[in-house]
Order: structure tokens, then C-alpha cells, then sequence
């Protein structure tokens, strides 16, 4: 060791007589790293999300969903099974998701245009793409695909 601080090594460390004195891991987190970046990971992540674009159907099939949700709705009674494919839209981007519900329809609103499943499922009648279901099948119907 050089003798230059030899008129300060041997000196009593300094204690704070305004402050109080200060916990070895209370200061360890001083110099703990900073994140600048907080969130930027799940931002990076949400963009990389993919989404599906809505898909506008023809007349033809808007004719043949009119026709299968007046057939549930003469027959809410029988509780027949269904399966419904409807557009999700997503809440933080364009575009969503399409997305299928298997339940019995519980109700058919026609002034909020909207079904409600028995499962609490509620499916605007915009969204949906397809209705299919055994009903149809003893109807006669074909799938709502063709």
C-alpha cells in the first residue's frame, strides 16, 4: 500500500448523526439495474400478435343465416344443439379472431340483434359466419360452408 492516505486509512468511519443508519440491503438496491425498457418485451409481443381480418359474406349466405336463425327461433323450445362461428373482434388491434360456440340457444334478440346461448354466451348476429347443427341436417339443409 502507498503511504499517500496513510492520514485518513486509520480514521473512525463517519456515522450520520441527522440520518439514520442504513440497512446493508437497503443499499445494495441503490446500485441494483435499472429497466428503461419496462414493458417494452410484452409491446414487442403484442405487435408480433397475429389477428384475422373479417371476412364479408356473399347474399347467398346471409340468406341461408336468416333462414337457420328463423328456424331456431320457431323451435327455442326443442333446445337443440348448435354450433355458431362468429368474428371476434380484437380489443387492442385490428382485426380478431373467429371463434365457435357448441351450446342450445337460450334466446334470440332480435331488437339488440344478438343471440344468447344457455352457457351466458351472448353472439352478435353481425358476426356470425356459420350456424350448423343436427336440426338442420332432419331439415333437410345443407352446411352453411357450401
Amino acid at each position: 500500500m502507498t503511504k499517500e492516505y496513510d492520514d485518513i486509512i486509520h480514521l473512525p468511519h463517519h456515522v450520520s448523526k441527522a440520518r439514520p443508519h442504513m440497512a446493508g440491503i437497503d443499499r445494495a438496491a441503490q446500485f441494483s439495474p435499472f429497466a428503461a425498457l419496462t414493458g417494452h418485451s410484452a409491446s414487442v409481443k403484442e405487435t408480433a400478435r397475429l389477428t384475422n381480418v373479417r371476412v364479408e359474406l356473399d347474399e347467398n349466405m346471409k340468406d341461408v343465416l336468416s333462414d337457420r336463425l328463423q328456424i331456431l327461433a320457431d323451435r327455442l323450445d326443442e333446445e337443440h344443439e348448435i354450433e355458431v362461428t362468429y368474428f371476434q373482434p380484437d380489443m387492442k388491434k385490428n382485426g380478431g379472431a373467429y371463434v365457435s360456440a357448441v351450446c342450445t340457444v337460450k334466446k334470440i334478440d332480435k331488437y339488440e340483434r344478438v343471440i344468447v346461448m344457455t352457457d351466458g354466451t351472448v353472439i352478435p348476429i353481425v358476426e356470425i359466419v356459420s350456424i350448423d347443427g343436427q336440426i338442420f341436417e332432419t331439415l333437410g339443409f345443407h352446411e352453411c360452408d357450401e
